[in-house]
């Protein structure tokens, strides 16, 4: 019976050691994956993420107005008290589009607007462009247009 637990607890040892022994490390470098680092302004759904700016210091993306999302959601965040200056323009040249309204940080908003807004942005904190046609003319647009926003300090 001494023989048979010493054989069993050897077997068991032998095969715990066996098991460490087979999982050898990975190479670090063989294993990461490196993601492509996203530097542009994309429209996803109906929103444009202003988050980062050209070697100019402005912010472009293009979007796109269609049935499905008649608005566009421009949302960006402000961090100084400064003049925000944006435009709008259409692939086609001309439509039926403008900045329908800002709204600020503390929810207050202003609108409508052309498609060039010179606006001062009083707060702090994250805004909310909202880009449509006019209501009151006819023939809406559809489709492609680019913003370009610029954000001087006061």
């Amino acid at each position: 019976m001494k023989n048979f637990s010493m054989l069993l607890l050897s077997a068991f040892l032998f095969s715990c050691q066996q098991k460490e022994n087979k999982s050898a490390p990975v190479p670090t470098s063989d294993s990461i994956i490196t993601k492509k680092e996203v530097t542009e302004n994309k429209q996803v759904g109906d929103t444009i993420y202003m988050d980062f700016k050209n070697e100019k210091g402005l912010f472009i993306a293009e979007g796109v107005i269609d049935s499905i999302h008649p608005r566009v959601y421009v949302k960006f965040k402000n961090e100084d008290s400064g003049n925000l200056t944006a435009n709008i323009i259409p692939t086609t040249g001309k439509g039926n589009i403008r900045f329908n309204q800002i709204i600020s940080p503390d929810n207050a908003s202003d609108g409508p607007f052309g498609m060039d807004l010179n606006i001062a942005l009083q707060q702090k904190g994250n805004y909310i462009i909202v880009i449509g046609h006019s209501q009151m003319a006819d023939s809406p647009y559809w489709g492609k247009f680019k913003v370009k926003m610029e954000s001087k300090k006061e």
